[in-house]
């Protein structure tokens, strides 16, 4: 068996197994073991298929470059034959798939092991992983009072907690960048349309949605977008194309950058203090690295419109969700089906007409023009990733059917700056660079113009060189 499971990134296991000096096999046994320990306090890991993850190592795993590393799909997205999904809610509980999606068979090429999904919010429309199909909150393992952020909320906890060394996630409005923040992790959310959505979707979410991962190294992560990235056969739109490669970008820090710090919200409201005091530290660290750091915030994009237009489209595709899993199944929808917010979100899409949703995406549209305007005068702006610290559970739970206020008045001001960028179809990470004084992850977020995903790679991992944060383990190990 490997000596120290937690000194290891996938791509650092991948070496072991190269080099023989451990099986997938016992990599495999290593994750589960580990599983079996922390699971049960922070219910992160669901729908547990061993015998398949056992099969594809028996049958020869492909020569890729992260053959044999154990790995984690989330309960959402990522259709594949093997891996039953339930989307975070009851009404799919058990979701199975006739064929695999293009980014599952590129993660499979790539000799990854996945053996289980991660759970997620109902059908992915929170900021906290509470669903009640998984019978018990997931918790954070910095603090298992608070919660690990959503969507990928049970990624970033299982990956936090030392099961895998990276999992797959995604990104609808900050489903990523959120856990990553929440759990001491990197989640980077690459430019719309980068990481493949097909065969099962065109685009989520009028293209603010897509796929990601929560790892523990920032080469991890630019590993993975390298083997992920690109159309798949008839994508409705392709991102803009590389210059080269994620880990050929991240071997060279970037130039020196025009850096705007923001250290208010968007709209400009004051947040709390201990993210207030952290973007300052990240942005002192940036100065001291040769970068421009300019205070500024993008003053002139609409950004409260463009969260009432993103809440507004959220609801539409969760209304054609549940009504075409209710079609599948030739019933109505039972009381028990779906929470409260999914109610409420299916009960405000009622009151959307098509004009009323095309304008939406006209606003959301409108505003990615406006961001990038802001953008023509800097590289990077800069933020907390959250308003405030990691969230206590039950605080954001689903159990309100008010599912405008519980996006408006509750999501948003905890979460001011991820979906932003969602809408822009920019790049844009979370680095975990600060840790509160009572010992909670403060993760610093970065955005950059459309397009710019190597530049933006490379100053996170720039960052990780200057202030490595990898050696750095939650409480529950």
């Amino acid at each position: 068996m490997i000596d120290d499971y937690d000194g290891y990134d996938a791509i650092g296991l991948a070496e072991q197994v190269a080099r023989n000096a451990v099986t997938p096999d016992e990599l495999l046994d290593t994750a589960l073991d580990r599983g079996a320990v922390v699971n049960p306090k922070i219910n992160a890991v669901v729908n547990m298929v061993e015998d398949a993850a056992r099969a594809r190592i028996s049958a020869g795993l492909p020569d890729g470059p992260l053959r044999g590393v154990p790995f984690l799909l989330k309960d959402l997205g990522c259709e594949a034959v093997d891996y039953p999904c339930h989307v975070g809610s009851r009404l799919f509980r058990n979701t199975r798939y006739t064929r695999n999606s293009a980014m599952f068979d590129r993660l499979s090429g790539a000799g990854l092991v996945p053996f289980a999904r991660t759970t997620a919010p109902e059908m992915g429309i929170g900021t906290a992983t509470e669903a009640v199909v998984y019978g018990a909150p997931t918790r954070n393992p910095w603090d298992l009072s608070r919660t690990p952020g959503g969507s990928s909320g049970g990624a970033a906890a299982a990956v936090s907690a030392g099961i895998v060394p990276a999992a797959h996630g995604s990104d609808g409005g900050g489903s990523v960048r959120i856990p990553a923040s929440n759990c001491g992790l990197f989640g980077f959310k690459a430019t719309r349309a980068r990481l493949p959505d097909g065969p099962y979707a065109g685009e989520g979410w009028a293209g603010m949605a897509i796929e990601g991962f929560l790892t523990r190294s920032v080469r991890d992560t630019a590993l993975l977008t390298d083997i992920c990235q690109g159309p798949d056969l008839g994508a409705p739109y392709a991102a803009p194309a590389l210059a080269g490669s994620f880990m050929d970008a991240i071997q060279t820090p970037p130039p020196s950058l025009r850096i705007a710090l923001c250290d208010t919200t968007l709209t400009g409201d004051p947040i709390s203090a201990i993210c207030r005091d952290a973007v300052h530290d990240a942005a002192q660290l940036l100065a001291d690295m040769g970068h421009h750091v300019t205070p500024a915030r993008p003053s002139r994009a609409d950004t409260w419109g463009m969260m009432q237009a993103w809440t507004d489209i959220v609801a539409c595709g969760t209304a054609e969700s549940v009504q075409a899993k209710l079609a599948v199944l030739g019933r109505p929808l039972a009381d028990d089906d779906v929470e409260g917010v999914t109610r409420g979100a299916m009960a405000h899409a009622a009151t959307i007409s098509g004009a009323d949703y095309i304008n939406c995406i006209d606003r959301i549209h409108a505003y990615g023009r406006q961001m990038a305007a802001f953008f023509q005068d800097y590289d990077i702006l800069l933020t907390p990733t959250l308003a405030e610290p990691p969230a206590v559970i039950g605080r954001l739970s689903h159990d309100t059917t008010d599912y405008v206020g519980y996006r408006m008045d509750r999501v948003f001001p905890y979460s001011p700056y991820a979906a932003a960028f969602n809408a822009s179809g920019q790049p844009a990470a979370s680095v975990p660079l600060v840790w509160s004084d009572d010992g909670l992850p403060v993760g610093i977020h970065l955005a950059a113009r459309f397009g710019a995903d190597e530049m933006l790679m490379a100053l996170c991992a720039d960052l990780e060189r200057v202030r490595p944060w990898f050696h750095r383990r939650p409480p529950i190990i």
